[in-house]
């Protein structure tokens, strides 16, 4: 071990990928997280391109690919039902609409939790309260009580960062609202949902549902555009009601949809938002995934983001001897035009689905060079260096 103790918060998909690094990189790793226990289910989340060799190299490929949702594609319908577009889990070498690697968030999670627990510390039901930094460290006070020193912090405690807020200024600041609200939810599987997504979309709004590897339940997942967004994020009645008057009058299958919102166990709803901010780092602390950079759901690379993002935060951390003004900004030069090009694909999608009319702005070109070159940039457009010299607990024992 380097004796550098690091504390991480948010134990989702983040945190805990970053311990996994972190560990292996000779860190003493402490992971915080304010829910009990790790929370299971959530969206489907992807891993393209480069995020896969960053699972390779985790030797977590195995674990992953298991735990998939085996979604075979995804199809477009009118109210009907009738199919307008299909789009297969094997277009584009697997990393088109619907990625080879699809697998609910709550079931990443448990990968990456099961993998590190035993090395790394993990503190449920507790979060930072208060912290001080000064040039040899930082001080932190949990909600518990308890007060610890760390040598680095980093946060990776999701959207509504409040390591972000405590450290970097109010939300406002850097969550920009992207004129969508999105929201899912598990419902019984009445509808014959096999191993295909199934979505509607008419004038900016969609209903949609799609596997989720227990074939007596499926994942419901409708959106609907707001210019503004007040409810908050913890209110799950006021934000049950928002969707039920959004969505009362839209058609397919929205209103049997919707008759579940009551008896489901894990509804959520957000606004489509991103993060953007000039820097990711302040003195020791830092911040990781969506925190620092969401690209929102809509762009489709969250978890690659994070998968990527913690390989090289804790690679350059260690690379520059723990010293975290080298190695956070050595961590911003890898990443910041990969995450550019995966918000520019969030911020594009989102526009694609805007209602269209005689005063609407042009549509995106899909079928451009232009745009070809952008989902080349999103999905493979940073260098993962190999680290050679820096400590690995689980490289190969030379023989």
């Amino acid at each position: 071990m380097s004796g550098i103790k690091v504390l991480v918060a948010g134990a989702s998909i983040a945190g805990p990928a970053l311990a996994h690094w972190l560990f292996r990189r000779g860190a003493e790793v402490t992971v915080v997280e304010r829910a009990p226990g790790l929370r299971p289910g959530g969206q489907a989340v992807d891993a393209r391109g480069i995020a896969k060799e960053v699972i390779r190299r985790m030797g977590l490929d195995a674990e992953v690919r298991a735990a998939r949702t085996d979604t075979a594609g995804a199809y477009t319908v009118d109210v009907d039902g009738k199919v307008l577009e299909t789009y297969r889990a094997d277009d584009d070498g697997g990393d088109g609409y619907i990625s080879e690697i699809e697998i609910l968030r709550g079931t990443l999670s448990q990968v990456l939790y099961d993998d590190t627990h035993d090395d790394v510390a993990y503190i449920f039901g507790n979060r930072i309260a208060e912290l001080t930094q000064d040039a040899d460290g930082v001080d932190v006070l949990f909600a518990s009580g308890d007060r610890q020193r760390f040598d680095i912090v980093i946060g990776a405690d999701g959207l509504h960062s409040s390591l972000r807020e405590q450290v970097f200024g109010p939300r406002e600041r850097y969550v920009r609202h992207l004129g969508l609200v999105l929201a899912f939810y598990t419902v019984p599987n009445e509808f014959d949902v096999d191993r295909w997504v199934i979505d509607y979309q008419e004038s900016g709004r969609s209903a949609g549902l799609r596997p989720i590897g227990d074939p007596t339940r499926a994942m419901a997942m409708l959106s609907f555009p707001a210019a503004d967004f007040a409810v908050d994020y913890r209110d799950i009645e006021a934000q049950k009601s928002l969707l039920r008057e959004q969505m009362a009058d839209f058609g397919w299958l929205t209103p049997r949809i919707l008759a579940h919102l009551d008896d489901t166990p894990d509804f959520y709803l957000d606004q489509v938002a991103q993060v953007v901010m000039d820097r990711w780092s302040s003195g020791r602390v830092g911040l990781l995934g969506d925190a620092a950079f969401s690209a929102s759901p809509m762009s489709g690379a969250g978890t690659g983001l994070a998968l990527v993002g913690a390989y090289l935060l804790a690679g350059e951390l260690a690379a520059a001897d723990w010293d975290p003004e080298a190695g956070f900004a050595a961590y911003e030069r890898h990443m910041r035009s990969f995450v550019e090009a995966n918000q520019e694909i969030g911020r594009l999608h989102v526009h694609s689905r805007e209602a269209t009319g005689p005063d609407a702005e042009p549509s995106v070109d899909f079928e451009s060079e232009w745009f070809t070159d952008l989902i080349g940039r999103a999905i493979n457009g940073v260098e993962l260096p190999d680290y050679a010299g820096v400590p690995d607990s689980r490289a190969p024992i030379a023989r």
